[in-house]
């Protein structure tokens, strides 16, 4: 099974130089990648990042430290205009069976309302979003506190184990 994470950038940035967007940040990123980590011993994973300053940058290609970190509702919305970061993900997305997310939930609406996702998606994300999840038969997990979380990490892993 091939599965794409997505998670959006944090303004903690690990490196001063250039370096892979996976190993840039810091803060929020790390909770992502040490779940990458784990779910890599049951499937293939791919590591994607919305960059503030790039838009969707896979997490292997090389990035530097910048200053457009996205932290509001606007700052999103400004970015899909400017690098359509969501038509981006639609198109890297397809070859993979499923696709987890974890974005804030104003990040999430624009990925919705964009038709970001052309295949099954589970996220750990805001109850706004459970009644679309399940009229897609996507698999939603309530978010509370941290951006995983540890009992929502272990039943995705869980899932995806299952499936493969």
């Amino acid at each position: 099974m091939k599965v794409l994470v997505i998670t959006n950038d944090s303004t903690v940035f690990l490196k001063n130089g250039l370096s892979s967007a996976k190993d840039m940040f810091g803060g929020r990123v790390t909770e992502v990648r040490n779940f990458c980590n784990r779910l890599s011993e049951v499937c293939d994973v791919s590591f994607g990042i919305i960059s503030g300053r790039f838009g969707f940058v896979p997490g292997e290609y090389t990035v530097m430290p910048y200053t457009e970190i996205t932290d509001t509702p606007e700052a999103y919305h400004q970015l899909q205009e400017r690098k359509d970061y969501a038509s981006v993900i639609n198109s890297v997305s397809k070859p993979f069976d499923r696709i987890i997310v974890f974005v804030p939930k104003a990040m999430m609406a624009i990925l919705l309302d964009n038709d970001a996702f052309p295949r099954k998606v589970i996220s750990v994300t805001d109850e706004a979003f459970k009644e679309h999840f399940e009229k897609n038969d996507w698999t939603w997990y309530p978010r509370s506190g941290a951006r995983i979380g540890k009992a929502n990490s272990d039943e995705i892993i869980k899932k995806i184990s299952s499936m493969g």
